[in-house]
């Protein structure tokens, strides 16, 4: 009786609460794909996959991560990297806004409770225009990744014939797009035959900036010839992830240059592209043109960096985000002036845009904390080495330091799950556990501890 009470309270409480609808949704949606790739048809073996593989895969595919346990062009089937990319595409958008577009076509009427949801996937301010802004999305997605595809096809034409060539762009533009890191070249070797390339390079960094800016900023951008401004939001997304890019690509330039097994060997196009390519795709993606495992202590730490803060709000990356980051550093900023407010092109910030702020940074530091010393715990491998994995999986990054093909079955488990809530962002996460949120009638008396 206590049993069946308590499944009700939860089955009704799930509905009422958005960010709990969000995270079974990407659940189910994990669990579904996880079952095709476990498929015979879905290998070229036509064995099918160990089902702990095709659930880590599926994680790393709906969750955009692109760290893989095998090898994703000689392991998986037509059909098996087909499911991949659609897992990619629908986890990248979010599942709400695929249903929206399909709610479209066949003309329903999108509810108030679908409206929440779609709300809570892309962390949006406010409900309104929020169908609008999802036909946005949905429109910016499926053009870019339409010239995206047409470029990279154009490359490959040559070496590959159209049929393969088409396909090959078309996966990979996705990818790129959604921040996924997967690819199908095979071996494990990712981008790195094109380090020196500047078409390649070129092609996916920029559709890797276009996605990780977030939609929100790319509708403003688009729209900026109409309106001659720019909201708060997107002046502070633009500046922080230029700032971060390119101090990113000075660090690995410089930390990089002399040695012979990353940029010392490489030409000057390759030593001024490769740092700019892992320096962009650090934050938000996964693919590599350099190896990751022969670089130095000293760029390794940057990269985790960059890939804790992540993408930019209501993207297809991960991490805590550029917004989280930034507030944070003007919130440090504004305490060593001794100034009350935290002000950002001569506007000031809610107090609890800095409580959330901190919030989210806390939370995440404990989720890729406790994934580090539980794959500590299941790994043989360096600290370094698992301190990488983790936060790539948490960033939904997918760069690897080439520990993940030789996890254990729970190393496996451990990183799906920093992948999922990673990916579905750590306080979303955190409040879709919550059972019930109480609301305060009252104010405690205000008291003092001391600080630092």
């Amino acid at each position: 009786m206590y049993s069946t009470s308590f499944l009700q309270k939860l089955a009704a409480s799930t509905f009422r609460n958005p960010a709990r609808l969000f995270v079974l949704g990407f659940g189910l949606l994990i669990l579904l794909g996880s079952i095709l790739l476990s498929l015979p048809i879905s290998t070229a073996s036509g064995k099918g996959l160990p089902y702990v593989d095709a659930l880590f895969t599926a994680t790393s595919a709906v969750c955009v991560t692109g760290l893989v346990v095998v090898d994703t062009g000689t392991t998986f089937s037509l059909f098996g990297k087909i499911v991949i990319m659609l897992l990619i595409q629908i986890g990248g958008l979010g599942f709400m806004t695929m249903a929206t577009l399909f709610s479209l076509i066949l003309g329903r009427k999108i509810t108030f409770r679908e409206r929440v949801i779609i709300q809570e996937s892309f962390n949006h301010a406010t409900l309104e225009g929020i169908v609008k802004l999802v036909q946005r999305v949905l429109l910016y997605t499926f053009v870019l990744e339409g010239i995206g595809a047409l470029l990279l096809a154009l490359y490959w034409l040559p070496s590959m014939g159209w049929k393969k060539a088409l396909f090959f762009g078309i996966f990979h533009s996705i990818s790129s797009f959604n921040n996924a890191g997967f690819d199908i070249l095979g071996n494990f070797q990712s981008l790195t035959p094109y380090v020196s390339d500047p078409y390649i390079n070129l092609v996916v960094i920029s559709l890797v900036i276009l996605g990780g800016l977030g939609f929100f900023v790319l509708s403003e951008l688009f729209h900026f010839r109409f309106r001659k401004r720019l909201s708060l939001h997107t002046k502070v997304v633009l500046m922080t992830s230029m700032t971060l890019l390119i101090a990113g690509a000075v660090f690995i330039f410089l930390f990089e240059y002399t040695n012979p097994k990353t940029l010392g060997s490489l030409d000057w196009a390759g030593k001024v592209l490769a740092p700019i390519f892992q320096s962009t795709v650090a934050r938000t993606q996964g693919m590599n043109t350099l190896p990751i495992g022969d670089m130095r202590q000293a760029t390794l730490l940057i990269l985790i960096l960059l890939m804790f803060i992540g993408a930019s709000p209501g993207s297809t990356g991960g991490g805590v985000k550029t917004t989280t980051f930034m507030v944070l550093v003007g919130a440090v900023w504004s305490m060593i002036q001794g100034k009350r407010d935290v002000v950002f092109f001569k506007q000031r910030l809610p107090e609890r845009l800095i409580f959330r702020a901190l919030s989210v940074t806390l939370i995440s530091f404990l989720l890729v904390f406790s994934t580090s010393i539980l794959l500590s715990m299941t790994e043989r491998a360096d600290f370094l080495t698992i301190l990488f994995e983790s936060t790539s999986a948490f960033g939904t990054v997918g760069l690897s330091m080439g520990l993940t093909p030789h996890l254990t079955v729970f190393g496996k488990l451990i990183l799906s799950f920093t992948m999922f809530a990673g990916r579905v962002g750590p306080l979303t996460f955190a409040l879709a556990l919550i059972l019930r949120r109480r609301e305060e009638h009252f104010r405690y008396n205000e008291g003092k501890v001391m600080i630092g």
